[in-house]
């Protein structure tokens, strides 16, 4: 989850770091009264949970309580990127000698945090380590160790800071690897880093985002900060189809119907056996089909909660068929999820055999659920049809195209249909 500055501001500064004498306002009037209390030029800036405040508008300058007032009533009224400003950060104009960056990111390779310090900040950190990498530092660190004062020092010093910048500087970077890892953050970063005319360091701006499954363990934090439990502050909010898709998977505590995804294809999915989700999605496409969603199924969930994900993704309005795949399974039962999507269908008045595009689940209990499946006329395969062939079935027969030709057209039958490209999965 992702918070606003102002309340990424309020967690470095818990966490010891220096920070300007900022305030947060929801009207223009509270703008003015912070602007008051500093007592000179100042920086207002929209609270919003996207980029691009600056060219759109949202940052704007003042040079006294007035002139802020009437910057904060505009940008409240601006919406960047689709987003609603929450309020204004009001800030105090600093004058800064130089600015870094400070900044502690997942390492999703190393499986590890990474520290990671430049001596040219203000701009994306991202930008400097392609032009200029002898200006990044980087060191990783354990998840399950304080990080020492000694490590974030190495880190600096990596890009030539030296002397009282450099013993300045060190606890402030040690500190937001602390706070990365005591917070549960996925990315804690500092930018700039400002250095003012006093040999001062104070954080200008501050970026924090959150592992959502550790909102829990936080709940004093997000409490403390003002945020609700209804506040899902994801990077993008989910759809009512993704809400109904929460809905079904909760509905029975047995196996697992949900983890769903909205696209705008015209070929419904309900997939499982976890990577190979993503492969079957991947494969969909890399034959020209157009998902109309992502999910996993799977964990033995009841006949209730497959026939309810189904449901949802067959009245998925663009849906024309749905491909219903897993690997070979061993702890989810072949006919549950058959009576499922059969019931799914037969409630909906749709018939199986045509909306079905393909079932491709071996496995456990595949000779009874094959049967439910032949009691309907639905098109089915075994495990000798490879995932990327039941794919490409599906895709071919909503695309509504002839018997492919060429390789695999000769191939054994399967269940009295040509399986195609036949491997063992």
């Amino acid at each position: 989850m992702r918070f606003f500055e102002y309340e990424a501001r309020e967690i470095v500064k818990r966490a010891g770091i220096p920070v300007t004498d900022f305030g947060f306002a929801r009207t223009a009037a509270e703008a003015r009264e912070i602007a008051e209390r500093i007592g000179g030029p100042t920086v207002i800036k929209s609270q919003v949970l996207t980029g691009g405040r600056m060219k759109a508008g949202g940052v704007k300058f003042a040079e006294g309580p007035e002139e802020a007032e009437g910057h904060a009533a505009t940008i409240l009224e601006l919406q960047i990127n689709g987003h609603v400003p929450r309020g204004v950060l009001v800030d105090p104009r600093a004058e800064v000698k130089q600015e870094y960056y400070a900044g502690v990111v997942w390492d999703g390779i190393r499986e590890q945090p990474v520290m990671l310090f430049s001596d040219m900040g203000g701009i994306d950190i991202e930008e400097v380590a392609a032009t200029h990498p002898d200006h990044v530092g980087r060191g990783h660190f354990s998840n399950l160790v304080s990080v020492s004062d000694f490590q974030a020092k190495q880190v600096i010093a990596q890009t030539g800071v030296t002397g009282s910048a450099l013993t300045r500087i060190t606890p402030i970077l040690a500190r937001l690897a602390r706070l990365f890892s005591e917070r549960d953050m996925t990315l804690a970063e500092i930018n700039p880093l400002g250095e003012t005319g006093d040999a001062k360091f104070v954080a200008l701006d501050a970026h924090m985002e959150m592992e959502n499954e550790a909102r829990p363990r936080q709940r004093a934090l997000l409490s403390e900060l003002g945020v609700g439990d209804e506040e899902t502050r994801q990077a993008r909010e989910p759809t009512e189809f993704e809400l109904a898709g929460e809905a079904v998977d909760a509905q029975d505590h047995r196996g697992v119907a949900g983890n769903v995804t909205e696209f705008d294809g015209d070929l419904g999915l309900v997939i499982g056996a976890g990577g190979g989700s993503l492969t079957l999605f991947d494969a969909v496409r890399k034959y020209g089909g157009r998902p109309a969603n992502y999910c996993e199924i799977g964990g033995n969930p009841s006949v209730a909660k497959a026939c309810g994900l189904a449901k949802l993704v067959l009245t998925k309005p663009g849906v024309d068929k749905i491909a219903v795949m897993m690997s070979i399974v061993s702890n989810t039962r072949v006919d549950i999820v058959a009576r499922g999507v059969i019931k799914a269908c037969l409630e909906l008045d749709m018939d199986p055999a045509e909306k079905i595009a393909i079932f491709r689940i071996p496995g456990a209990w595949e000779e009874e659920g094959f049967k439910i499946l032949d009691h309907y006329g639905v098109d089915y395969a075994d495990r000798r049809v490879s995932l990327h062939e039941a794919a490409r079935r599906a895709v071919e027969k909503i695309q509504g195209a002839a018997a492919s030709e060429g390789d695999g057209a000769d191939a054994p039958r399967v269940d009295g249909r040509t399986s195609g490209e036949v491997t063992e999965v």
